[in-house]
């Protein structure tokens, strides 16, 4: 959490002279080396759950702790420590019940499209969606996409479908943290996000010869 505490100070500054004394005066600064005391306190009194949005997401474990800490996470002399990280992350990771990759690739069209879900308006019961367009090209036919993460267009085509490719990408959906300890993508299937019949449809999307995923492209005019 220590590199927040400089936005932190920023955003409390904005808030007021009177509130940014309040704060600040509890704790003895900000930046790398400060006690995240008050900050902790901050946000323990500024977030409130409601509904499926509850406050332990604020609780960060091992992996999250880690990566917080921008010096830590990439330095070398952690190598070990990453590598721990994720072989425990990769302990985590449940294959198909049923020996089952692959689902529906156009149910996982639609999960990758929707980013609905664990709101404090959604209800508990509300399916989730995977919201893959907002870091990945998939489809080359949809043109809004974000670009966080690799395009994933033409996946299948060019890995094909061996056991340890689709290991790999499953390990992947399931909880990216076992082969990249700070990876940007959330795991979807270690935190409850997607189910595993989900992620099967997901991967269909990426996998199936019959996705728009894995179309040939037509000649260059």
């Amino acid at each position: 959490m220590k590199h927040f505490a400089l936005l932190a100070a920023a955003l409390l500054a904005l808030a007021g002279p009177a509130l940014s004394q309040t704060v600040l005066s509890q704790t003895a600064g900000w930046g790398p080396g400060a006690d995240d005391a008050a900050f902790s306190r901050m946000l323990a009194s500024s977030f409130k759950g409601k509904g499926v949005a509850t406050i332990d997401r604020l609780t960060q474990d091992e992996t999250q702790a880690f990566c917080s800490n921008p010096v830590l996470a990439a330095s070398p002399a952690a190598a070990a420590q990453r590598q721990r990280i994720e072989a425990a992350n990769m302990a985590t990771v449940k294959w198909p019940s049923d020996g089952q990759w692959l689902g529906d690739w156009k149910q996982g069209e639609a999960l990758a499209q929707s980013g609905r879900g664990n709101t404090w308006s959604d209800k508990a019961d509300t399916p989730n969606g995977g919201n893959c367009y907002n870091c990945h090209q998939i489809s080359p036919t949809e043109i809004s996409y974000g670009t966080i993460g690799p395009s994933l267009t033409q996946y299948g085509a060019l890995r094909g479908q061996g056991e340890e490719t689709l290991k790999a990408a499953w390990a992947k959906i399931v909880n990216a943290k076992a082969s990249n300890a700070c990876s940007n993508m959330p795991r979807a299937g270690h935190m409850g996000i997607l189910g595993e019949t989900q992620i099967k449809h997901l991967m269909a999307l990426l996998f199936d010869p019959k996705s728009p995923v894995n179309a040939q492209p037509g000649p260059t005019k």
